[in-house]
């Protein structure tokens, strides 16, 4: 029986099932398609850790003015221009190296707040700080570049990234000088600052004389002579 087209039944049935079939195996083909950009994009990503934790550990050894594109390269094996496809330069390598590191940093501050009291907070995060510092080179190295004149977009990136761990420590000095219940009034912001820059100092200065520091001890100090 023909239709309104002059095509018989049997043709347009046999056209559906093509199409059926099409539109089935383009589905099929998408699903792979997608697989296969996943796994692709997995590699690259995993890739790309691979490279900053390399890039990490020759960061905390020589520095970043001490590490070029090429150092990086060898110590992946290989070319340079394979790490140029992952990364436009050492300076996105080393954000992202920073990024991890203060990740990493704020991690530690925040388990202080698992503490019961403000005074066992501030004194579990003094301790945590110093222990992360001294063991972690990378921050001892940042924190000396940001003193001294190097690349301008990494110093503002270290100083941006120092705010940021302020900013976690700032509601426990908060906490602190309200439960002192001072009259007088306390700028939250300048205390914390004052804080970690004695932290810092300190990290600094063990770090160039190559000593331990009794982290409980200097932490019970530090929080005499501030508070």
């Amino acid at each position: 029986m023909g239709n309104i087209f002059g095509l018989t039944d049997t043709y347009l049935s046999c056209m559906l099932k093509a199409t059926y079939h099409s539109v089935s195996e383009l589905r099929i083909i998408k699903k792979i398609m997608t697989i296969v950009e996943k796994q692709g994009e997995n590699i690259i990503q995993g890739t790309k850790k691979h490279i900053i934790e390399v890039a990490r550990r020759l960061f905390s050894e020589y520095s970043y003015l001490g590490v070029s594109m090429n150092d990086i390269a060898k110590k992946l094996n290989i070319t340079k221009a394979a790490l140029y496809y992952h990364f436009t330069g050492k300076t996105e390598i080393y954000k992202n190296v920073l990024d991890e590191v203060f990740s990493n940093l704020s991690l530690t501050i925040g388990a202080a707040f698992n503490e019961k009291t403000v005074d066992e907070k501030l004194h579990k995060l003094i301790k945590n700080y110093l222990d992360f510092g001294l063991k972690e080179k990378n921050l001892i190295k940042a924190l000396l570049l940001k003193l001294s004149p190097t690349d301008p977009q990494i110093k503002k990136y270290i100083i941006q990234l120092r705010e940021q761990t302020a900013d976690l420590i700032q509601p426990l000095i908060k906490e602190l000088i309200a439960r002192k219940k001072i009259r007088q009034k306390i700028d939250s912001r300048l205390v914390t600052s004052l804080l970690t820059s004695m932290m810092d100092g300190l990290l600094l200065e063990y770090s160039f004389l190559n000593k331990k520091i009794n982290s409980e001890k200097v932490s019970t100090q530090i929080i005499t002579v501030l508070f």
